[in-house]
């Protein structure tokens, strides 16, 4: 008899070791990988607030620095307009300093830019033809008689 009992006991006594052993790694490792999983989280939101920082401080310097260039420009405006005013030596050389210094572009640009006005001919969305001859939608065009 303790033959028997110790053939139902020893399978039983792994059995329970095993259940209670496959609980508490059950229990340990999953807290494991999402502890690293969660490291992994953290590392890559502290690296992409990083970045928007990191934007950010770009697109403000940028615009401090175009501020400036902004501003420096108007001082060289200022400049150049009381330099023609206070060096012009009469009113019509100054008024065309003055205007030189105020125009947005120069003019040739814009002469370049719009197309020529001398035609006062529609143009045209056929072929032209001579007088008395077929034109190109007759049915006897281009046919030998």
């Amino acid at each position: 008899m303790e033959l028997s009992l110790l053939v139902w006991l020893l399978p039983t006594l792994a059995l329970v070791v095993g259940v209670v052993a496959g609980f508490v790694a059950a229990r340990l490792l999953p807290r494991a990988a999402p502890n690293s999983s969660q490291r992994q989280l953290d590392d890559l939101q502290q690296r992409f607030d990083s970045y928007q920082n990191e934007v950010v401080t770009h697109f403000n310097s940028t615009a401090t620095l175009v501020k400036r260039l902004t501003q420096s420009y108007q001082d060289v405006q200022d400049h150049l307009a009381e330099g023609a005013d206070r060096l012009a030596l009469d009113d019509l050389t100054r008024q065309r300093l003055l205007a030189a210094l105020h125009s947005e572009a120069p003019q040739h640009h814009r002469d370049r830019l719009t197309p020529p006005r001398d035609s006062a001919d529609a143009p045209r969305d056929y072929a032209p033809k001579a007088p008395n001859s077929p034109g190109m939608l007759d049915e006897s065009y281009g046919l030998k008689h």
